[in-house]
């Protein structure tokens, strides 16, 4: 299963553990188990990749499998010039990926959200 790991916020101490667990393994001689993530420094900072209207899309285009952009506008009952932008973001951020035949897919089975919640101070 590919799994697109979605952080916010997260400390810079659990990207340093996940990329010493990889280093260990390969010098282990073992294959590490791939890692897909993308990071934002916030959470508005995510929800201007991940917008309603995007997640509607990314949605629509997992469930119906590689489409045009004509067929997803028509099936989301949008102006292309809009689901154009949305793609090519989502594009720039590998949450979308466009296919040999000019198609586009989402290659993630499952996108997961890491948000933490804001720590009391001591």
């Amino acid at each position: 299963m590919k799994i697109l790991h979605v952080n916010v916020a997260e400390p810079v101490t659990d990207m340093l553990a996940r990329a010493g667990a990889v280093m260990e393994a390969l010098d282990a001689g073992d294959a590490p188990s791939p890692y897909y993530g993308i990071g934002f420094d916030s959470f508005p900072e995510m929800l201007s990749v991940f917008s309603a209207e995007r997640w509607r899309l990314l949605n629509t285009l997992s469930a119906n499998g590689p489409s045009s952009l004509s067929e997803l506008a028509a099936r989301l009952g949008r102006e292309e010039s809009a689901v154009k932008q949305d793609l090519d973001l989502l594009v720039d951020w590998n949450v979308v990926e466009p296919q040999v035949d000019g198609r586009l897919a989402v290659p993630w089975d499952e996108v997961e959200l890491h948000l933490p919640l804001a720590q009391r101070a001591a």
